[in-house]
């Protein structure tokens, strides 16, 4: 596989994997760092940190709008809910678990 058929493959992943994300907005970011290390955004810190290293100028805020798909201050006021103690107690043990 060429290199520029590899990067559309992989930018349509990414895509996808957005898409996913903004449609599934009952999936918590607890939930997504419990099971998958990850959340939200993590990706948009990603996505910032290869923009800047390309010399793109972006803020953290415009990279959480690209993988939020709205503001995060919306996302947050119509999606996100507490975390559970339940929830927060599993992150905890996760985090415990890389020491």
């Amino acid at each position: 596989m060429d290199k520029n058929t590899k990067t559309e493959l992989e930018a349509a992943a990414f895509r996808r994997l957005v898409n996913h994300l903004q449609k599934n907005t009952d999936v918590q970011n607890i939930d997504l760092m419990i099971l998958a290390d990850f959340c939200r955004n993590c990706l948009a810190k990603w996505y910032m940190a290869e923009a800047l290293e390309r010399g793109i100028a972006m803020d953290y805020e415009q990279a959480r709008e690209v993988v939020y798909g709205m503001t995060y201050n919306e996302w947050k006021d119509k999606f996100q809910t507490e975390a559970t103690a339940e929830q927060l107690a599993a992150y905890d043990r996760k985090q415990q678990a890389k020491l």
